[in-house]
């Protein structure tokens, strides 16, 4: 959700600071601000409402001599608690200007916190939930069994906290260290040469280091130039609760590219996310050969064993899991529920330790799906987390991981993620199949030759990126755009409207095609866009004449059909005002080819109605919030 960085080192950290919230930008846009400490006791922060262009611009206006220092602190902001202004803005401060503080989550027992610290005659000067948390450490520093310890003064008000955060303390007194801690957010110390970083993303330190260390649940960091010290809150050794690891991507692709924006860049990069997904899941054997996870804590008798799967997820990946539902049960015969994260607790799933429950998401941090996780695994249910960040929470609690590599996906809007989280589900249901004997083995090499052919496929798709983008530009300024399915296609409809929804705030969307008679049907209007997903007249012989009738029925009501069929498909031709072709693929996985052009569409709208398709209002990259 917000961006958050921390250095102590020799560089000038202003600029180390800056350049990394430039790269976190998609965590919180609302928002931005720095803290710098001189060495001399001094603490200089600047902060700004909107985007980090706008702090740039003030710092710029001041002159950052005024912010000369090798230790510092950044955030970019997405508002929870107080509207997104420049008092509300981060980094806050003790009323001494010694103390500051960033912060990302949400500090749930912040309002007798605030109570107390009025009573005692603080006068704060924000409507956040964070500014409580540092006017606690500087009375905690003052006085008390911990007065004059910067460390002990963090962890005694940590103690004290509920909800889901990260915070990062900086004192002026003490300008050679940095103290941090988590709860159910992000943090990572980034580990360089006489040079230390803290950040909710290694996209910060990714140019100056690939070393890393992930902190575990309720852990804190004291970092200096030269080292890191690991603690619970209570402040015993928890080194042994953390993970080193060495990050396997560099800054490039973590930059544009020659891009206009992110999205772009990553929609051209989906072959790759979705081979580089597949490679290493596969190892050949005497029976022909076996499909293999990235951290596989079940045995195949588990595997085996389970009688219901349950997957969950939010946005995009809920969508993903949508189609992950027709290749599980087609491959398994196991019944699958699909639940979004948000909703799944809520409603008293019926869970044992025969139940699998495959949580979805992109950051592996997202609040729904943490909560989810944490609610199957007191229920005795096994966890299996298809993630694309290494080492996040949500893999971190599961019972087995496959991980999606498709390096960082900086547009807010998902889309390589999405691809990749498609394949990887494809190919836990076919570590199912294997597993339970519902395939033989030359039937999974079969399938997952298949997938290989998949990204050679999905980059023809990317093809018709020029016809795609034509008619965006035509319909950028329509009000209402409807997208239709069936069978994969109906989830594709899904994430094809909120693709739309997100990035150019347009009414759009998607539909189960045969449910038009039940009711949205009478949405139908002259010039009405209507984006059709075409099921194959191959694999789906059925399906595709009933498709073709209800765009006989819109098309007689005055609808433009905007038909995505496979090439050679000559049928649909006479009932689509624009035929976009892609090519030929089995049914299942057909949602790898048909999902591209309806990126290119929103991203192209979007654009055409002059929007930041990388930051769409109101949207962060990752919930860490519920």
């Amino acid at each position: 959700m917000c961006g958050i960085v921390g250095y102590v080192g020799y560089r000038d950290a202003l600029g180390v600071v800056v350049d990394a919230l430039r790269r976190m930008e998609y965590r919180g846009y609302d928002s931005a601000g720095v803290a710098i400490l001189d060495g001399a006791g001094v603490l200089a922060v600047e902060r700004k409402a909107g985007k980090l262009a706008n702090l740039e611009a003030e710092l710029a206006e001041i002159g950052t001599c005024h912010f000369a220092g090798t230790t510092g602190m950044g955030h970019t902001r997405w508002a929870t608690h107080g509207a997104p202004t420049d008092r509300n803005a981060h980094p806050h401060r003790d009323t001494t200007n010694k103390v500051a503080v960033v912060h990302n989550g949400i500090i749930e027992n912040f309002a007798p916190l605030r109570r107390e610290l009025e009573d005692a005659g603080v006068e704060l000067g924000s409507d956040t939930d964070t500014e409580v948390t540092v006017h606690l450490v500087a009375r905690a520093y003052a006085d008390g069994p911990t007065a004059g310890d910067f460390a002990a003064s963090a962890l005694a008000v940590l103690r004290r906290l509920e909800g889901a955060f990260t915070l990062v303390f900086t004192h002026a007194d003490h300008p050679d260290i940095i103290v941090a801690a988590r709860r159910s957010t992000p943090l990572v110390v980034g580990v360089g040469k006489g040079e230390m970083f803290i950040a909710s993303d290694v996209t910060a330190f990714i140019e100056h280091t690939r070393e890393a260390v992930e902190l575990g649940q309720d852990q804190a960091v004291v970092i200096t130039a030269d080292s890191y010290t690991v603690t619970d809150f209570a402040g015993n050794d928890g080194l042994a609760r953390t993970r080193p690891f060495t990050i396997d991507w560099d800054l490039a692709a973590a930059e544009k590219g020659g891009h206009d924006f992110f999205m772009l860049k990553e929609i051209e990069e989906q072959p790759a996310g979705v081979a580089d997904t597949l490679i290493g899941h596969f190892t050949h054997d005497e029976a022909g050969g076996r499909i293999v996870l990235d951290e596989q804590r079940l045995a195949d008798q588990e595997l085996r064993d389970f009688d219901k799967i349950f997957v969950v997820a939010c946005g995009s990946s809920y969508h993903a899991g949508l189609l992950a539902k027709y290749a599980i049960e087609h491959w398994t015969r196991l019944p699958v529920e699909v639940e979004l994260a948000s909703e799944f607790r809520y409603r008293d799933p019926v869970l044992d330790r025969s139940t699998l429950v495959v949580a979805i998401s992109q950051s592996g941090e997202t609040a729904d799906t943490l909560e989810a996780v944490r609610h199957a695994k007191e229920q005795k249910a096994r966890v299996l987390a298809i993630c694309n960040t290494n080492g996040a929470q949500i893999p971190r609690e599961s019972d087995a991981v496959l991980y999606t590599r498709t390096g960082p996906e900086i547009g807010v809007a998902s889309t390589k993620a999405f691809l990749a989280q498609v394949t990887a589900n494809y190919l836990v249901g076919l570590a199912l199949a294997q597993a339970r004997g519902t395939k033989y083995p030359d039937e999974v090499a079969r399938e997952f030759a298949e997938l290989e052919a998949m990204p050679h496929l999905v980059q023809r798709a990317l093809e018709t990126a020029p016809q795609v983008r034509a008619i965006a530009r035509e319909l950028a300024y329509v009000p209402t755009v409807l997208f239709l399915g069936r069978h994969v296609g109906y989830p594709v409809a899904l994430e094809g409207a909120l693709k739309l929804k997100e990035l150019a705030y347009m009414h759009a969307e998607g539909f189960a095609a045969g449910e038009l008679k039940h009711g949205p049907i009478a949405l139908i209007e002259q010039g009405l866009p209507v984006i059709v997903v075409m099921p194959s007249p191959k694999g789906r012989a059925v399906l595709h004449s009933k498709l073709l009738s209800n765009i006989r029925e819109i098309q007689a009501r005055g609808a433009r059909t905007i038909v995505i069929a496979e090439e050679g498909d000559d049928t649909v031709r006479p009932f689509a005002d624009d035929l976009i072709e892609i090519p030929s693929a089995p049914t299942l996985f057909q949602p790898l080819l048909s999902t591209v052009p309806l990126q290119i569409f929103a991203a192209e709208v979007a654009q055409a109605r002059g929007y930041d398709i990388d930051k769409p209002r109101n949207l962060a990259k990752s919930v860490t919030v519920e």
